[in-house]
């Protein structure tokens, strides 16, 4: 094996997936490190499984298997910050953030890149499953080789300097390939579940999360007809498209909209039309490399885990434009227009909408 000396500083999950990250660029001769980050903040009382604890002892003790000098790195007041508090203070306004987004772009490849560089690391490396390739246009963020556990989505908002300065080990394997490795390997988590919850924190139900800053008050439940259903505890409490939790009969109901004034929710079936909508407005939008005139043909996801939606980014839509979509669509003008090709389900304000050509996501924005 031919030395490498370009010092990589390897995000340290606990998990199998940047296990297998770490042993694979060892394995290649790079000059590695491991880190753990300590986001979880002390000061938050989720009321549900956050098992930091246990990460970091795996972490380092794969750290240990693999002979790998490890650290701790302290985020937590940083990750406070900028995700706990954007956490509830989106959905006191009734929008519905996504804070493995915000993770990424505030903490994972900030915080984390350039504390690496400030130490003279050449990059770092995670266990994402997503890819990074680069031509003569610069960098290019490509789906993971395996459908079902791609994680670009989550990567939607990075920068070239990013993406330049970033590695991806397990990008081109599907996940049965990362265990058998990792068994293969003998690494101590090969078998450990994957984490599942808001970044950093775990599985932690998000109605007892938020009530720590956003305290109960009743309103009402009505169909789309106008009809009363029931009540609910606070309508910040509920996204776009949720079908757990709402306790009624008669179902299945899945929450179409939310007025935050009135603190009012508004449900319909599976069929009804006010859950579907063909027109979504994006604001802030980002490329993260070329930057394309629009309108644009492209595919969009505006959920992690959706599959490739057709779509038409354009500009804003012009008063004749206005005059043939649906009422509903109408609330959602005001930015960048993307046009689906098939109505979207349960499409929530304050999410990301991700923009693809074939495997490339190349741009990204917030949809309104």
């Amino acid at each position: 094996m031919s030395k490498n000396k370009t010092k990589i500083l390897v995000g340290l999950s606990g998990g199998v997936d940047s296990a297998v990250a770490l042993y694979l660029l060892k394995k290649q001769g790079f000059a590695v490190e491991a880190a753990y980050m300590k986001c979880f903040s002390e000061n938050v009382n989720i009321k549900g499984e956050c098992p930091w604890k246990e990460d970091r002892l795996m972490a380092y003790r794969i750290a240990a298997q693999l002979d790998v000098p490890i650290q701790t790195l302290d985020f937590q007041k940083e990750y406070h910050t900028k995700v706990v508090d954007y956490i509830f203070d989106s959905y006191q306004k009734g929008l519905t953030p996504n804070p493995d987004i915000l993770c990424n772009n505030e903490i994972k490849f900030k915080l984390f890149l350039d504390y690496a560089q400030k130490l003279g690391f050449a990059k770092i490396a995670t266990g994402h499953y997503a890819r990074i390739t680069k031509d003569k246009d610069g960098f290019h963020l490509l789906r993971g080789k395996d459908a079902n556990k791609d994680q670009s989505y989550f990567l939607a908002g990075l920068t070239q300097k990013q993406l330049s300065l970033a590695m991806f080990p397990i990008g081109e394997l599907d996940k049965p390939e990362v265990r058998q490795i990792a068994k293969e390997a003998e690494l101590a988590n090969y078998d450990r579940k994957d984490s599942q919850g808001i970044c950093f924190i775990g599985k932690v139900d998000l109605k007892t999360f938020l009530q720590q800053k956003i305290k109960p008050k009743t309103g009402v439940i009505e169909d789309t007809d106008g009809n009363r259903l029931g009540e609910h505890q606070g309508v910040w409490y509920y996204t776009i498209g949720q079908r757990k939790g709402l306790d009624l009969p008669g179902g299945p109901w899945y929450v179409a909209e939310k007025h935050i004034k009135d603190n009012k929710i508004i449900v319909g079936r599976g069929d009804d039309a006010k859950l579907y909508t063909n027109i979504v407005q994006v604001s802030e939008l980002h490329w993260l490399g070329q930057e394309y005139k629009l309108p644009l043909t492209a595919t969009a996801q505006i959920r992690y885990r959706q599959a490739p939606q057709d779509v038409t980014m354009a500009p804003p839509l012009d008063k004749e434009g206005v005059k043939n979509i649906l009422p509903l669509d109408k609330e959602r003008l005001g930015g960048v227009t993307a046009t689906f090709k098939k109505p979207q389900k349960g499409v929530a304000s304050g999410q990301i909408l991700a923009i693809y050509i074939k495997d490339e996501l190349v741009g990204s924005g917030n949809i309104l």
